[in-house]
C-alpha cells in the first residue's frame, strides 16, 4: 500500500484514483444551504394516511402498502435550484417499489412536460438498490419517451443509514449529487434537450412491479409491507417562477457554475466505481434523439 501512495504522489494522480474511500468534492452545498421545515416548503400531494411529519417538521416518513403509497410536493414551483433530501431505504424485499426525488412539471403539461429523477429501484436480499438518474424534456407518456437514464449502484448500504440526495439545475447544467459527490453532469447541449420551464419538487413511493426490478421479473410482494421511505434535511432553495429576473441559483462550485478540479475527480471515481448504466453507451438505443451523446 504504501508503494502504492507512493506512485500515486509521484505522478501527481488525484486522490481519488488511489484510494476506495469516498473523496472529498471540496465543496459542501447540502452543509452550505439551511434546510426547511416539511410544511414551510412541500405540502402532501396524495396518500395522507400513509404519510407522518415529525413535530418539529424536519423529518418525513411515507410507506406503502397494499392500499396506497404516498407522495409529496413543494409549494412554489422553481426555474432553477438547488434541490436535497437526506433519505433512508427500507432494507430487505423492496423489489418492485421505487421511492423517488424528482423535479416535475408534469401537473402543469401533462404528456408533454420535464423531469429531472433521482429514483431508487428497489430490490431483493443480497442484491444493490439501483439509483437511477434521468432527464425528460417536453414529453413523457405521450408514446415518444426519450429518457435519458443513468445507473447507479452506491457506494454504501443506502438501507443503514441517511445520505444526501441533491439535484443543482441552473441555465447551463443540471448535476446530481450523493452526500455532495457530483455523480453526474448534464449540460445544456441545446434549447430542445435541456427543461426551462418551472418545475415542482417532489417525492413519493409507489409501486412500479411493471419495470422497476430486473424488467419486472420481480414484483412487489406485499407479504413483507409496509415498504418504508424516510426522508429529513429538506433543501429547495432558487428560483421560484415569481422571482425578479435578476434573481439567481445556488452556485454548484466555488466559481458558481460547473464543477471545480476535485469535484470532477470525485465525480470520475464515482462514476467508475458505481455507474453501470448509460444511456449514450448503450448501442440499442436511437441516438439521434439525444445529440448530447455524440461526445461519444
Amino acid at each position: 500500500m504504501t508503494l502504492f501512495l507512493l506512485f500515486c504522489v509521484s505522478f501527481l494522480l488525484p486522490l481519488p484514483y488511489c484510494s476506495n474511500a469516498q473523496p472529498s468534492p471540496g465543496y459542501y452545498p447540502s452543509w452550505r444551504l439551511k434546510p426547511v421545515g416539511f410544511y414551510h416548503g412541500f405540502t402532501n400531494l396524495w396518500g395522507p394516511q400513509h404519510q407522518w411529519v415529525s413535530s418539529d417538521q424536519s423529518s418525513l416518513t411515507i410507506w406503502l402498502d397494499s392500499n396506497s403509497g404516498s407522495g409529496f410536493k413543494s409549494i412554489r414551483a422553481f426555474r432553477n435550484g438547488y434541490f436535497a433530501a437526506s433519505i433512508q431505504l427500507q432494507r430487505g424485499y423492496t423489489a418492485g417499489v421505487i421511492t423517488a426525488f424528482y423535479l416535475s412539471n408534469n401537473e402543469a403539461h401533462p404528456g408533454f412536460h420535464d423531469e429531472v429523477d433521482m429514483e431508487f429501484l428497489g430490490t431483493k436480499p443480497g442484491e444493490p438498490y439501483t439509483l437511477q438518474t434521468n432527464v425528460y424534456v417536453r414529453g413523457s407518456g405521450d408514446g415518444r419517451i426519450i429518457g435519458r437514464e443513468m445507473k447507479f449502484h452506491l457506494w454504501f448500504d443506502p438501507t443503514a443509514a441517511f445520505h444526501n440526495y441533491a439535484i443543482l439545475w441552473n441555465q447551463r447544467e443540471i448535476i446530481f449529487f450523493v452526500d455532495d459527490v457530483p455523480i453526474r453532469r448534464y449540460a445544456k447541449w441545446s434549447a430542445w434537450t435541456f427543461p426551462r420551464r418551472p418545475m415542482w419538487v417532489y417525492g413519493s413511493i409507489w409501486d412500479a412491479s411493471s419495470w422497476a426490478t430486473d424488467d419486472g421479473k420481480y414484483r412487489a410482494d406485499y407479504h413483507f409491507q409496509p415498504f418504508v421511505a424516510r426522508f429529513t434535511h429538506f433543501i429547495a432553495r432558487g428560483c421560484t417562477a415569481a422571482s425578479p429576473p435578476y434573481c439567481r441559483p445556488p452556485p454548484s462550485s466555488p466559481a458558481g457554475f460547473g464543477l471545480s478540479r476535485l469535484q470532477r475527480a470525485a465525480m470520475e471515481w464515482a462514476q467508475r466505481r458505481s455507474l453501470v448504466y448509460d444511456y449514450c453507451r448503450d448501442p440499442k438505443r436511437d441516438h439521434s434523439l439525444t445529440p448530447e451523446c455524440r461526445r461519444f
